[in-house]
């Protein structure tokens, strides 16, 4: 799945267009290394989102087949790091 769709799917952002401004401005990494949108997300991977002020960490537990899932069901798909 793309970054940009998986970002959504996800709910770690709440609109598309939202994540692909994201990776535009070079603020999404996949495994260290900014990524275009059209970048494939696979199990495993960690994602990093630079803001001004912090850093946040997932890393990838599943790909979901549907492009939306329930907020309550993120964990099964992404691990938050601190």
């Amino acid at each position: 799945m793309r970054i940009d769709k998986f970002l959504n799917a996800v709910n770690i952002t709440k609109r598309r267009a939202v994540a692909e401004d994201m990776l535009e401005h070079k603020v999404v990494f996949i495994n260290g290394q900014a990524v275009k949108k059209a970048k494939e997300v696979k199990v495993g991977d960690v994602i990093e989102i630079k803001y001004l002020e912090r850093t946040d960490t997932f890393k990838v537990l599943q790909i979901p087949a549907t492009k939306s899932t329930p907020k309550s069901k993120m964990d099964e798909y992404v691990k938050k790091s601190a």
